[in-house]
C-alpha cells in the first residue's frame, strides 16, 4: 500500500488539475475574453495573436447603460471571491449599496468596516479595449478605447499605450491621453541612457485586450511579476488607477513613511505627498518615492517604479496586491527584473541617475542645534568637542544666524563676526554649514533685502492663479517662494549664494523646509475654489487637503501648476543648489535636503527630519535609512539623539553608537530641549561616545570606498541583509541590523536597559571587529554581550577592510597611517579594495584622477595591487594589520621579504596583529606569515 501512495497522489493531482482547467474554461466561456500574447525576446520577434473563443453568451453591447451593466454583473458569479481578493470600487468616495451597484460593482458587507472593501469590482469588469500592437522605433504601441465612460468625472475614453524594452532587465510601459498634453515628469538633467541590446530579455509580456490588462512574467521560471488584469484600469483627468497582484508579501519601498522595512499588506495605504511632518505612523512625510522592491523566492527580486509626481495613494492588500491611485499626470511605469535586489536597484538608478560622490570630510561627524544663538556660543561648542577629544569635522548653524530669520543675511549683533568664525574653523581643519530655507521674506522695505528685490525684478517667484506673487508664511513672516523649474530662478539662486559666499565662505548648504512648508494653508490670501484645490479625489494626507501646510495647488510655476510639481520642489531646489555650488566652489558640493523625490541622490544627501528622542524612533531610523539607501540616496542619516524632546544619557549613547554607522552622521537638537552634545554627559557615557566616533573615523577609508562604488556602480552603502543574502529567508525582514557594503554587519542595541542582544548572523564565519573573536554561524541568532560602551560590529569572512588611524578631523586623519583588518575565510583567503583621491575635487572618477588599490590575502600572505595611481597616496603608509582566523601561531612575519619584530598572536581568538610597518601605500607590498 505504501509503495502505491505516490501513484495515488499523482492521480489525485491530475484529477484536481483537470477540474480546475474545466472551471477556468467555464469562467472564460461565461465572459468571452480575448488575449493578445506578446512574447518578448527582442524587438523583431513576431507577435502571436491567440484568440480563445468559446460558445457562450455574446459580449455585452458596448452601448449598454450602467443599469444594464448592473443586471449583467448581478446575474453572473463575478462577485464570488475571497474577501482578501476584493479590489475597492469606491476608493474615490464612500458608497451606499445603490451607488455601488450603479457602478456595476458588487456589494457584500462584512462584519467590520476595516479591511476588505464592501464595494468591489466583479471579475471581469468592463473597461478599455486594446487595439492591435504596432511596431515603433523604440518598441510597440497600441490604442486603448472605451465606448462607455467609467463612473469618474472627466473620464478619458482613448489612451495610447507605449511599450519599450529599455534593456534586458527593464520594461517600460506608458499610458497617456493622445489628444491632450498632460504633465509628464522629466528628471533634471536626465542622464540615463537607453541600452540598445535587448535580445536576452528577462521578461515575457502578455496583454489582455478586452478588458485591457497586462501580465509580466519572469522568463526564467514563468513567475508572474505584474498582473494588472486583477482590477480595471481607470484613467480620468484627476484620477488614475492601476492595480496589480504581487509575487510575494515581502515588499519594501514606497517611502517616505514611518514603517518597518517590510511593508504591512493588511489593507494599509501609503500616501506619497511631501509634507513638513515629524515622523510618525500613518502620515505622509517629507519625501515621495513611488518605487518598490518585491522579494520573490530563491533569491530573486523585482522592482516597479511609477514616474509620476502628483499626489499618489498606494493601497496594499493581503491578496497580495497593490493599487496605484494618482491624482494626475500619466501612468509611466518601469518594471525591473533584477534578477536580484542589488540588480533591481542598479536598474532603477539607471533611470533616475547614480548618486553623487560626497566630499570626504562630509563623512565625518557633524554637530548642530537650533539654539546656538551667537558666534561665541557656536565657537565654544566646537572648542569643547575637540578639548574633550571628540572627533568632529563640521560645525553647523540653524536659522539663529540669520538677521530677522531672512536667508542670505547674518545678524549684525549676534553673528557679526560670522565670516571670521568660519575662517577660524577652516584654519583648524574644520568645515562650516548653515541652513537655507526656500521662503524669501517679502516684507522688508524696498531696496533693503536684495534677494527679494532682485527676485521680484527677475520674475523668479511662484505666482498664484491670478498671476500675482503667491505669498505664504514661514519663519521670517510673509514669504515668496522661488520657482526652481525656472532657469532664471536657478541663476538668481546661484547669484544669491555666490554673493553670500563671498562674505561667509560656507562649505556646504542645508536646504530645509523645502516640501515646501507653509505655516498657512495655501497662501495668506487663501486659495481659489477649483478642481485643483478640491479635486474629485484627495488621498489620505495630513490635514485632509493637498494644500495643507504648503502652497495652493493652483499656484503657477513655469512648467506647470504646483498641483503637478509639488513633490518635485525639493528635488528642483537640490539641483539648483548643487549646480550653484559646483560653479562657485569649483569643488565637490555638499547639500543636505529634507524633501526628496527620485533622483535627488545625484545632488544631495537627505536626513529623516524631526525625529523624537525616544527608543522607538531610534529603532525606526534603521528602516528609514535603508529605504532611502535603496532609493538611490546613500548619504543619509537621522538626527542623532533625536531632534524633538529631551534625550537621556543611555539613549544618546546608544544613538551615537548606531549613528556612527549612519552613512551621514549628525547630532541635531531643537531649541527647548536639554543639551545633547557628547561632552555634556558623564565620563562613562563620554568614553562610549568617543569610542564610537573613533571607530567611525578609523573606518572612513572603507566608507569612502563604499561611496565610490555607489557613485560608479549603483551599489548600496547601508545595506539591508536581504540584498546581500537573498537566498536566506531569515534575512527577508530584518531591519534592526544592517550592513556596510558586503563586509560589516552592524547590530546595535535598540532597547532601554539592554546589556545583551540577539543578533542574526548569516551562515559563515563572522569576526568581532573589536577583537577578532570568531563566530561560526549556520544562519542563526546568537546572544551577544552588549555593555553600554560597546556596539556589536562583525566582519564577514573573506573580506579585507582598509582603515586609518583616527584623528579629531578628517583633515588630520587622512595623513595618518593605514591599517588593514583581514578576515580570512575557512580556506584562508580574503579580498578588499581602497578608492582614494584628494577628497573634494570634482569628477575624479570620471576624469581618472584617483588611486585604486586591491588587497588579496591567501596562502598565509597579503599582497597589495595598486591598480591605478595618481599621486594621492604618495607619502601615506601602511602602519599595520590585523589578520583574523590565523589557525596557529606564526613562526615569523615578513614584510616585503624583511623580518618584522612587532607582531603578536592570540591563541584564544586566533588573531595575528602586526605593527610598526612603514610600507608605502602607493607601491606593491607583501606581508607573509610562516606557520
Amino acid at each position: 500500500m505504501v509503495s502505491q501512495m505516490p501513484h495515488l497522489a499523482v492521480a489525485l493531482f491530475l484529477l484536481s488539475f483537470s477540474f480546475l482547467a474545466y472551471l477556468y474554461t467555464i469562467h472564460l466561456s461565461d465572459n468571452k475574453v480575448t488575449l493578445v500574447w506578446l512574447i518578448q525576446g527582442g524587438q523583431n520577434d513576431k507577435l502571436t495573436d491567440k484568440r480563445l473563443a468559446y460558445n457562450s453568451a455574446k459580449h455585452e453591447d458596448q452601448s449598454t447603460n450602467r443599469s444594464d451593466r448592473t443586471d449583467l454583473i448581478s446575474s453572473n458569479n463575478g462577485c464570488t471571491m475571497a474577501p482578501e481578493s476584493r479590489f475597492d470600487c469606491g476608493r474615490d468616495r464612500l458608497l451606499s449599496r445603490e451607488e455601488c451597484e450603479a457602478r456595476g460593482c458588487c456589494y457584500a458587507p462584512l462584519a467590520t468596516s476595516a479591511g476588505p472593501p464592501w464595494c468591489f469590482y466583479p471579475h471581469p469588469y468592463p473597461g478599455y479595449r486594446m487595439g492591435p500592437l504596432t511596431p515603433t522605433i523604440w518598441g510597440q504601441a497600441a490604442t486603448l478605447t472605451r465606448d462607455t465612460p467609467s463612473y469618474l468625472p472627466k473620464d478619458i475614453s482613448t489612451l495610447s499605450l507605449d511599450v519599450r524594452e529599455e534593456n534586458s532587465g527593464t520594461l517600460h510601459l506608458t499610458l497617456k491621453d493622445p489628444s491632450s498634453q498632460r504633465y509628464e515628469v522629466n528628471l533634471p538633467a536626465e542622464s540615463s541612457q537607453r541600452e540598445a541590446e535587448t535580445k536576452n530579455v528577462l521578461y515575457i509580456t502578455e496583454f489582455l485586450s478586452d478588458p485591457f490588462g497586462f501580465v509580466v512574467r519572469r522568463k526564467a521560471n514563468g513567475k508572474v511579476i505584474v498582473n494588472t488584469t486583477v482590477a480595471p484600469l481607470l484613467f480620468a483627468d484627476q484620477y488614475l488607477q492601476l492595480s496589480t497582484s504581487l509575487a510575494s508579501s515581502f515588499v519594501s519601498g514606497l517611502g517616505e513613511h514611518y514603517t518597518p522595512l517590510i511593508l504591512d499588506l493588511n489593507w494599509t495605504s501609503l500616501t506619497l505627498w511631501n509634507r513638513d511632518m515629524a515622523p510618525h505612523a500613518d502620515a505622509n512625510l517629507y519625501g515621495s518615492h513611488p518605487f518598490y522592491i518585491v522579494q520573490e523566492q530563491d533569491g530573486l527580486a523585482h522592482g516597479v517604479f511609477l514616474l509620476n509626481s502628483n499626489a499618489i495613494e498606494v493601497i496594499l492588500q493581503p491578496t497580495p496586491a497593490l493599487t496605484w491611485v494618482s491624482t494626475g499626470g500619466i501612468l509611466d511605469l518601469y518594471i525591473f527584473l533584477g534578477p536580484d535586489s542589488q540588480s533591481v536597484i542598479r536598474q532603477y538608478l539607471h533611470i533616475i541617475g547614480y548618486p553623487m560622490m560626497p566630499p570626504y570630510w562630509s563623512l565625518g561627524f557633524h554637530l548642530c542645534r537650533w539654539g546656538y544663538t551667537t558666534t561665541n556660543t557656536t565657537r565654544k561648542v566646537a572648542q569643547n568637542m575637540h578639548r574633550a577629544n571628540f572627533p568632529m569635522d563640521v560645525q553647523w548653524n540653524d536659522l539663529d544666524y540669520a538677521n530677522k530669520r531672512r536667508i542670505f543675511t547674518f545678524d549684525p549683533w549676534r553673528f557679526g563676526d560670522l565670516p571670521e568664525m568660519v575662517e577660524e574653523f577652516h584654519k583648524r581643519g574644520m568645515k562650516y554649514i548653515l541652513i537655507l530655507d526656500p521662503g524669501i521674506s517679502s516684507t522688508s522695505p524696498p531696496g533693503t533685502y536684495p534677494p527679494f528685490d532682485d527676485g521680484l525684478r527677475r520674475g523668479v517667484f511662484i505666482k498664484n492663479a491670478t498671476g500675482n506673487i503667491l505669498i505664504g508664511k514661514v519663519w521670517p513672516g510673509p514669504t515668496a517662494f522661488p520657482d526652481f523649474t525656472n532657469p532664471e530662478a536657478r541663476r538668481w539662486w546661484e547669484d544669491c549664494i555666490r554673493d553670500f559666499h563671498s562674505k561667509v565662505p560656507v562649505d556646504g548648504l542645508w536646504i530645509d523646509m523645502n516640501e515646501p512648508s507653509n505655516f498657512v494653508q495655501g497662501s495668506v490670501e487663501g486659495c481659489p475654489d477649483s478642481d485643483l484645490e478640491n479635486p474629485p479625489y484627495t488621498p489620505r494626507v495630513v490635514g485632509g487637503h493637498l494644500n495643507s501646510g504648503t502652497l495652493c495647488m493652483s499656484a503657477q510655476q513655469q512648467i506647470s501648476t504646483h498641483y503637478n510639481l509639488h513633490n518635485l520642489y525639493g528635488l528642483t531646489e537640490a539641483y539648483a543648489t548643487h549646480s550653484a555650488l559646483v560653479r562657485i566652489l569649483r569643488k565637490r558640493p555638499f547639500v543636505l535636503s529634507r524633501s526628496s523625490y527620485p533622483g535627488i541622490g545625484r545632488f544631495s544627501g537627505v536626513w529623516t527630519g524631526d525625529v523624537r528622542s525616544d527608543w522607538e524612533q531610534l529603532q525606526f531610523s534603521i528602516p528609514a535609512i535603508l529605504q532611502l539607501s535603496m532609493f538611490g540616496v546613500p548619504l543619509v542619516g537621522a538626527d542623532i539623539c533625536g531632534f524633538g524632546g529631551n534625550t537621556t544619557e543611555e539613549l544618546c549613547v546608544r544613538w551615537m553608537q548606531l549613528g556612527a554607522f549612519y552613512p551621514f552622521m549628525r547630532n541635531h537638537n531643537d531649541k527647548p530641549n536639554a543639551p545633547q552634545e557628547p561632552y555634556v554627559f558623564g565620563q562613562k557615557a563620554q568614553a562610549a561616545m568617543r569610542s564610537a566616533l573613533n571607530l567611525r573615523y578609523s573606518l572612513l577609508p572603507f566608507l569612502y570606498t563604499l561611496f565610490h562604488h555607489a557613485h560608479a556602480s549603483a551599489e548600496t552603502v547601508a545595506r539591508p541583509l536581504f540584498i546581500e543574502f537573498p537566498s536566506d529567508p531569515n534575512c527577508q525582514d530584518i531591519d534592526k541590523q544592517f550592513l556596510w557594503g558586503s563586509s560589516l554587519l552592524i547590530s546595535p542595541v535598540l532597547e532601554q536597559g539592554a546589556v545583551e542582544l540577539a543578533a542574526y548572523l548569516p551562515a559563515g564565519t563572522w569576526y568581532s571587529l573589536h577583537n577578532g573573536q570568531p563566530f561560526y554561524s549556520k544562519g542563526q541568532y546568537l546572544l551577544l554581550s552588549a555593555p553600554l560602551d560597546n556596539i556589536s560590529v562583525h566582519v564577514r569572512e573573506g573580506h579585507i577592510v582598509p582603515q586609518q588611524e583616527p584623528a579629531l578631523t578628517t583633515t588630520a586623519s587622512r595623513t595618518n597611517p593605514f591599517f588593514l583588518t583581514v578576515a580570512l575565510s575557512a580556506g584562508g583567503w580574503a579580498w578588499g579594495d581602497l578608492f582614494w583621491d584628494d577628497g573634494d575635487s570634482l569628477d575624479t572618477f570620471e576624469m581618472q584622477n584617483y588611486c585604486y588599490v586591491i588587497f588579496i590575502a591567501g596562502q598565509s600572505q597579503i599582497v597589495s595591487d595598486p591598480v591605478k595611481l595618481n599621486g594621492a597616496l604618495d607619502g601615506l603608509v601602511l602602519g599595520g594589520l590585523r589578520v583574523f582566523g590565523v589557525p596557529s601561531p606564526p613562526r615569523y612575519v615578513l614584510a616585503n621579504g624583511e623580518k618584522v619584530r612587532d607582531f603578536t598572536y592570540r591563541t584564544d581568538t586566533k588573531v595575528l596583529t602586526v605593527t610598526g610597518l612603514l610600507l608605502p601605500m602607493s607601491e606593491v607590498f607583501t606581508v607573509q606569515w610562516a606557520l
